[in-house]
């Protein structure tokens, strides 16, 4: 049975704080633990109601469906829960494509992005210091385990695009023909916030502005959803360097 100590510093690991002070985040689901524990993440507990999972047995702990709903942040939980360490920032290697995104907010679409990163081969994603944290619950739950396999990195955009001599890419209504852009094998694709798409500072620093044209007779949508977009490009440009 856990303790309301445990409960406690458990449920504190949804909020960013808690996790900033116990250098922690939660994996819950068979998939998602399953893939933490193939990688290089360290586990530092697992609360689970099957004994299915390989891993040092000190750190599992077999506990109840009661309990399980006790702690999970999902409204049907699925048979565990895990902590895992947050690992040390690694720096970009930046070589190849890489993806930047410009105050990115809702987890659903980082969690999205960072699985498309993943399918796409991209190995680092640059996070502006205001895009939601990838570690955020909600993120982790829907990389469904692509987090292990890309390097997400929070950086002053601004700094990072100054000291970086890759070509820049910006998404704007107004940019070149994504379909008929010349498209290089490396550079960055900057993405922007839900709202307010690219910020006036970081336009400042894209060389080349791009766009997915719309197909429809109406034309009446505003713009697309940052994730769709980001699929779009990940296609567009993975499509050019097959063709190379």
């Amino acid at each position: 049975m856990l303790s309301k100590n445990q409960i406690k510093l458990i449920k504190s690991l949804s909020q960013k704080k808690g996790r900033q002070q116990n250098g922690s985040f939660i994996v819950e689901g068979i998939k998602g633990i399953s893939e933490f524990l193939k990688s290089d993440y360290n586990l530092k507990n697992l609360y689970t109601t099957k004994p299915i999972f390989e891993a040092p047995q000190d750190l599992i702990s077999e506990i109840s469906e009661v309990d399980l709903k006790k702690i999970s942040a999902l409204k049907n939980p699925n048979t565990a829960l895990a902590i895992f360490e947050i690992p040390e920032q690694i720096k970009s290697q930046d070589n190849g494509l890489i993806v930047a995104l410009d105050d990115v907010r809702d987890p659903g679409n980082l969690g999205t992005i960072i699985r498309l990163c993943d399918w796409y081969g991209i190995k680092d994603l640059v996070c502006s210091l205001n895009t939601v944290d990838c570690y955020n619950t909600k993120v982790v739950q829907a990389t469904m385990g692509s987090l292990t396999r890309v390097n997400v990195q929070y950086v002053d955009l601004q700094d990072y695009l100054e000291s970086n001599k890759a070509e820049v890419f910006g998404t704007f209504m107004n940019g070149e023909n994504i379909y008929t852009a010349t498209l290089p094998e490396q550079g960055i694709i900057i993405l922007g916030n839900e709202a307010n798409g690219i910020s006036d500072a970081i336009e400042a620093k894209v060389n080349r502005k791009i766009t997915i044209p719309q197909f429809g007779t109406i034309k009446e949508t505003e713009s697309l959803n940052v994730a769709n977009a980001t699929a779009i490009l990940l296609s567009e440009f993975s499509r050019r360097t097959i063709e190379k």
